[in-house]
């Protein structure tokens, strides 16, 4: 006697695939006190900027091969940590200085966008998705980063304890890099803190790891994207808050997602982006995206890494 068992379509969402191009390239990720200090700190910026832009599209379009390499650009605000002026005031000249330079913004997104994005508590469910990597010879002693917001990238020091009397203190041992070579370069990632009102603030590096997934075409919802690129219309409202998350400028540009993300940032981001890439290792992404874009870039023949975070490159340029 065979057992029959009967599921409703609904139960199982389906994932809705995204456009994607060939390459996400960031322009930028500012801060409201680099806005602060006028257009010629954004024009030095897009100067310095514009060399790398240039260099990412042209390896871009060797990797396409025969093909029309597909990149889109993007800029992040911040309006998470602090709120400057409005989007009325701000993005004019955000724009305006990045034509100046020679360069187009296709995308701009609000980083408040990476915790919250309309109803969706998108840094929360990325964070239910963080699987740790247990280190060899750990026993579990520790609270996992769901409870303490932390999260390494190996073996921490043992924390010290008093000695009871007759016996010697515990010996301190280094902590250790579980994927090392040769030498261990040992990262310890807060995720979040708490406010005095009890309200969970992300961390810098968490909503960056967020915008990295976003970019990558690799978050959803119920099965449906979460960062839907809206046409922009008519003037920039005054409050951040009236701005969609993700904006987009150009109605002839290529997809916001693609297969691999280029971020030209300041130095200062280093760290930053060395905690991103922490997290990404540790994360579970959506098994039927990653499915998705491995057959359309095979497709293409444009095979892309399988760890996300090696999808994930950087050009790291001196300070404005």
């Amino acid at each position: 006697m065979t057992e029959a068992v009967f599921r409703e379509t609904t139960a199982e969402p389906r994932t809705q695939a995204v456009p994607l191009s060939h390459l996400s390239l960031e322009l930028g990720h500012l801060y409201m006190e680099d806005f602060e200090a006028g257009p010629e700190h954004l024009r030095r910026h897009f100067a310095r900027v514009r060399p790398w832009v240039e260099a990412a599209r042209a390896f871009a379009a060797d990797r396409a091969g025969r093909r029309r390499a597909r990149v889109s650009t993007c800029f992040l605000v911040d309006d998470y940590f602090t709120r400057f002026a409005s989007p009325a005031e701000v993005v004019p000249m955000l724009l305006a200085e990045a034509e100046r330079a020679g360069l187009t913004v296709d995308y701009l997104a609000r980083e408040s966008a990476c915790a919250v994005s309309g109803k969706v508590p998108v840094a929360e469910a990325v964070a239910g998705r963080i699987v740790e990597e247990p280190p060899p010879g750990s026993y579990g002693h520790r609270p996992p980063a769901a409870q303490t917001g932390w999260l390494a990238n190996g073996v921490r020091s043992p924390t010290a304890r008093a000695p009871q009397a007759m016996r010697k203190a515990a010996v301190w041992e280094p902590p250790r890099e579980t994927a090392a070579r040769r030498h261990s370069v040992f990262l310890d990632v807060e995720l979040w803190n708490e406010t005095p009102d009890g309200e969970r603030l992300w961390s810098c590096p968490f909503l960056a790891a967020v915008w990295q997934l976003a970019r990558l075409g690799l978050l959803r919802h119920q099965g449906e994207p979460v960062f839907d690129p809206q046409p922009h219309t008519g003037a920039f409202p005054d409050e951040w808050d009236d701005l969609p998350p993700l904006v987009r400028l150009d109605p002839r540009a290529d997809p916001f997602a693609a297969y691999r993300t280029c971020s030209v940032l300041p130095s200062r981001f280093l760290p930053v982006e060395h905690a991103v890439r922490v997290v990404l290792d540790q994360t579970d992404v959506d098994r039927e995206a990653l499915r998705q874009i491995a057959e359309r870039s095979a497709g293409e023949g444009v095979p892309v890494p399988g760890p996300v975070a090696d999808r994930v490159s950087y050009v790291f340029c001196e300070e404005t």
